[in-house]
């Protein structure tokens, strides 16, 4: 469902449809087994199976589809290069870069490198076939996560890597790297009296990343676009903030999601906090918060 100029839903574009109206959810019957995840780029669309194989749609100029081409395809396609006969476990894409992790802990990518983001394997800025990203020093990828300009990835020791373009998390100096580059853990909260802190989830909006550790533990940090990062101010954040949540016994439990302009975090159960008297907008009337507000 949603807008399919360029065949992102899977289904044949149908020229001047108004996408606005339509609240038809349309059934996707093109795969070799069931889907088990779905990642949405910027104007193409990834699915994974429970066969470790990874299909695609919509716009490929950029060779986001990474089926070998730049053109619209508006059905889902399986795809080869150098995920051919690879179990794939997670996919990630975010504006037109994507990524893959394999059962074995490889890493593989496609579509953009304007920004470094696969600058280990080609000097090109396109490109359009899945291929292996030779990574040295990060160990076995356990997730992988695709901004606008940047990436990063999370090994099985709970270490956090990031490259690309950008606030990547390593202080004002590194803007640029080609080479995943890891952020100290102890930016993390790992110390002598807490040595078994561990990040077990990341995420990546347009311009800004989150880190989920295994305490429950959010941090944030990268372009503070209408306080996306939810920090209580509106500056950029160069390094892991720790966000700061307003009620008593909150922590996040299982996921954070990151998007172009704002971020979402699952609390405790909690009612939608209702808007200010006459206005439409939650209490206090701004029509965005550097802090989390709870739903």
């Amino acid at each position: 469902m949603g807008n399919n100029s360029y065949g992102q839903c899977g289904r044949k574009v149908v020229e001047n449809e108004i996408y606005s109206e339509s609240h038809k959810v349309h059934r996707m019957q093109d795969f070799d087994g069931q889907v088990v995840q779905v990642a949405c780029g910027q104007d193409h669309s990834l699915f994974l199976t429970d066969k470790g194989e990874v299909y695609s749609c919509g716009w490929g100029a950029d060779g986001q589809t990474g089926l070998g081409h730049y053109n619209i395809t508006s059905a889902p396609t399986k795809l080869g290069g150098d995920l051919a006969g690879v179990n794939v476990v997670q996919v990630a894409t975010y504006g037109d870069c994507c990524l893959a992790v394999s059962a074995d802990g490889s890493l593989f990518g496609w579509g953009n490198s304007e920004y470094l983001q696969l600058a280990s394997v080609t000097d090109s800025t396109q490109v359009n076939v899945p291929r292996r990203l030779p990574f040295s020093g990060v160990g076995q990828v356990k997730q992988a996560a695709c901004g606008g300009t940047g990436c990063a990835v999370l090994n099985g020791e709970g270490h956090v890597f990031v490259w690309g373009y950008g606030i990547l998390g390593k202080g004002p100096n590194l803007v640029e790297t080609a080479l995943p580059e890891m952020i100290p853990p102890t930016l993390f909260g790992l110390t002598e009296l807490n040595p078994e802190v561990r990040v077990s989830r990341i995420r990546c909006g347009l311009s800004h990343f989150a880190a989920l550790t295994d305490r429950g533990e959010l941090f944030v940090w990268g372009k503070n676009i209408r306080g996306c990062l939810g920090i209580g101010r509106l500056e950029d954040q160069y390094f892991p903030w720790r966000v700061r949540l307003r009620s008593a016994g909150w922590g996040v439990r299982v996921h954070s999601a990151a998007g172009q302009q704002g971020s979402l975090l699952p609390g405790p159960g909690a009612g939608q906090m209702p808007p200010a008297a006459g206005t439409g907008e939650p209490p206090g009337g701004a029509s965005h918060r550097p802090g989390p507000v709870r739903l």
